[in-house]
């Protein structure tokens, strides 16, 4: 989509090494427009095990919505699982795949 800057790979690596805290100026730009393009649900991460095992879900718009478990993946850590999500937003508004 023409509102994100795909040449902008320094934001990318920015994200991958540090998906969690505080990110540069440009990249909250980035994560905001990747995220504004989700038509009322919002991606969250469910820890399934205490400090140790994640899984992606999607969270229904508004105040106490559903909450459903997407895909079967387990992740070992939130950054982990921030990344996958990082990744599908991508390809969800560009079309490419990160590796």
């Amino acid at each position: 989509m023409a509102d994100i800057d795909t040449s902008r790979r320094d934001l990318i690596e920015e994200f991958r090494r540090k998906p969690v805290g505080r990110h540069s100026p440009d990249l909250r730009v980035m994560l905001n427009t990747l995220r504004k393009g989700q038509k009322g649900e919002s991606w969250v991460l469910v820890c399934i095990e205490p400090h140790r095992r994640w899984r992606l879900a999607k969270k229904a718009a508004g105040r106490g919505g559903a909450v459903r478990l997407v895909g079967d993946a387990v992740f070992t850590s939130p950054e982990q699982a921030e990344w996958e999500v990082f990744k599908r937003l991508w390809r969800e508004r560009t079309g490419e795949d990160l590796s």
